[in-house]
């Protein structure tokens, strides 16, 4: 990677740009030297409406375009579209990672969780842990414009997905702070978004003054993007003075990490272990001290958690072994036979049951070195319908078909490069940690009522396993009780609803004076 390459790459976030500063036209021998590099490239097309734009247009397409080596551009359209074969075809070897890398809740010894569980509370007391959230996506499906952890599933509180998270993350500083009798332990939350989701999540954070964190320690960063190519392998504008641009997948986090300031500032912070994941998972666990706690015992580069695969039909992807290197396969990719196979040991239970939930752990020595590999990851090609400007007649395209490609990485792309060494997995219930929203409300699955049912299910299961009782207050079959991250993470501390009847709809947010 040349050193020009590196400099136009680190320009991918822009969403620097100072308010107020005056567009400023460039100069002709910039672009001069602009037109001169998309011309070899074969990509001049992105300049056809040049002439015709006003000082502000012409300043805004200048810095886009500045900001896109088309040589790249160019290298990774060819690669994506086609990708080099890893392997003579049926010599794909698949294999569940071996018992020495993984770990599961349904059969871990009870002192072993607690051990995790306590280490894990230490390092953060230590001021040694950080977590990293993926909220690029809007909530269209939702039927929302805005960020989708700006979203309300309907719980009695009313409470975002983002207050929600905060609200954990603040739980784990106080059970930290108890345990340690330290004070004003901070566990530093850095939210990944989109170009069109960075301002209004910015502007949902400050509205509700950070949901109790400190504004310092919420830092929000941008992941990149990059153009939208034509079926003919042609940069596409969206108008005349704009390049139509997506963002670059889930993978982009390990670009946005090496371009933003956010390593710095972990650095700073003294940072060694990074709990990542995304924003639309209504249970996950944020900062969870006992996947840091058994992710650091193993001395791991990347940890990941995952659930039980519902049935060998499901469509999830599968955390495994591929061809010796620990790897994600998606469901299209496992032949029946191998999807139905069952566990030599546990025969009741499948062989590759290990589904991918986007959930992971990365040490801090991991992310020193971005670098190192970062362009050595792969890019897929996701086939769509995108509207364009024709180039020969001026006017904007709503195709009916896909009539290009959008490029993304995938976080997972990475896991292949670690020695199995490094790699450890954990198994985790479905039911307390993994509720993925994904469709508009009334789908059935994975939308806002599902979310919502099962947040309401444990907070029920919660009370009935320190002795507590629930009914409802109405009669109907209705038994629905939100327990607030405020008062308990994993359902710790709800002694004082022992022997006690709630009556539900209810929400505990705080211990009831006698």
């Amino acid at each position: 990677m040349t050193s020009t390459m590196n400099k136009i790459l680190e320009k991918l976030n822009l969403s620097s740009k100072e308010e107020g500063v005056p567009a400023k036209e460039p100069t002709e021998k910039e672009f001069g030297e602009l037109r001169e590099l998309y011309e070899k490239a074969g990509q001049e097309q992105v300049l056809t409406f040049y002439d015709k734009l006003d000082t502000a247009e012409k300043a805004g397409l200048f810095e886009r375009l500045s900001s896109i080596d088309p040589n790249y551009i160019n290298e990774i359209t060819r690669k994506a579209l086609k990708p080099q074969d890893s392997g003579k075809e049926g010599q794909t070897k698949l294999e569940p990672l071996p018992e020495e890398a993984t770990a599961s809740i349904f059969d871990s010894k009870s002192e072993d969780i607690e051990s995790w569980y306590n280490s894990g509370l230490d390092l953060v007391a230590e001021g040694q842990v950080a977590v990293v959230l993926m909220a690029g996506g809007q909530g269209t499906r939702l039927g929302s414009s805005a960020p989708k952890g700006c979203f309300n599933i309907g719980l009695l509180s009313g409470k975002s997905l983002f207050q929600i998270q905060a609200e954990r993350i603040w739980k784990v500083q106080q059970l930290a702070e108890k345990k340690s009798g330290k004070k004003d332990i901070v566990i530093p939350w850095y939210v990944m978004t989109s170009g069109p989701t960075r301002g209004p999540t910015e502007n949902f954070f400050e509205e509700h003054n950070y949901f109790g964190l400190g504004k310092d320690d919420v830092v929000i960063f941008e992941q990149g993007v990059l153009p939208c190519i034509s079926n003919e392998g042609k940069i596409l504008l969206e108008s005349k003075s704009k390049v139509a641009v997506a963002p670059d997948g889930n993978g982009g986090i390990y670009q946005a990490l090496l371009t933003s300031n956010v390593r710095t500032d972990m650095r700073k912070r003294g940072i060694q272990h990074i709990h990542a994941y995304c924003v639309d998972n209504c249970l996950v666990k944020v900062a969870d001290p006992v996947f840091l706690g058994f992710s650091a015992s193993k001395d791991v580069d990347i940890a990941t958690k995952v659930v039980r695969k519902r049935s060998a039909k499901e469509s999830v992807g599968l955390i495994l072994l591929k061809n010796g290197k620990p790897d994600v396969v998606e469901y299209s990719e496992i032949d029946t036979a191998t999807a139905e196979a069952k566990d030599p040991k546990q025969p009741e239970i499948l062989k590759f049951r290990a589904a991918n939930i986007v959930n992971h752990y990365y040490s801090f020595r991991f992310l020193e070195t971005i670098e190192e590999w970062v362009h050595e990851l792969p890019h897929h090609v996701a086939r769509k319908k995108i509207p364009y400007v024709d180039t020969d007649k001026g006017e904007t395209i709503k195709p009916e078909k896909p009539n290009g490609i959008k490029l993304e990485q995938f976080v997972f792309d990475v896991f292949p490069m670690l020695d199995l060494k490094k790699f450890a997995s954990m198994e985790v219930k479905r039911e307390d940690e993994f509720s993925p929203l994904k469709n508009a409300k009334g789908t059935g699955e994975d939308d806002p009522d599902t979310s919502k049912k099962d947040i309401l299910e444990q907070g029920k299961r919660w009370i009935e396993a320190v002795g507590g009782t629930v009914v409802s207050d109405s009669g109907a079959d209705e038994t629905a009780v939100e327990v607030s991250p405020l008062i308990s993470y994993g359902g710790e501390g709800l002694h004082f609803l022992k022997d006690r009847t709630i009556k539900a709809p209810a929400v505990i947010e705080k211990e009831p004076s006698e």
